[in-house]
């Protein structure tokens, strides 16, 4: 993991609504309409919550076909297990620097 990776997963665990998010698919899959209704959030804000969560890695969504044809997407979270210390930290420059890039030179 290198340091841009690494802020895009704190960046997506360091907000409230997506931890909200995680707790409620801890339960198990769940389609987008359903979710929101749990979380009493709108659609389009729900799915920018879950495009940051997708983007870090800690959730997946995927594309289905109901019984009666409708397409629902149904999201659910990926094993993960955040350790966050200095060594973290250090093997995410370390990997930067192997890529032959400072953190403040990537895109």
């Amino acid at each position: 993991m290198n340091s841009e990776e690494l802020l895009a997963l704190l960046s997506a665990v360091g907000h409230a609504q997506r931890l909200r998010v995680i707790a409620e698919l801890a339960g198990g899959r769940l389609y987008v309409s359903e979710l929101a209704r749990r979380l009493e959030m709108s659609r389009p804000l729900l799915y920018m919550h879950l495009d940051r969560l997708e983007k870090a890695g800690l959730v997946v969504g995927r594309l289905e076909l109901s019984e009666d044809g409708k397409a629902l997407k149904y999201f659910e979270l990926t094993p993960f297990e955040l350790k966050l210390n200095v060594a973290t930290v250090l093997a995410a420059l370390h990997e930067d620097a192997a890529a032959g890039a400072a953190p403040d030179e990537r895109p």
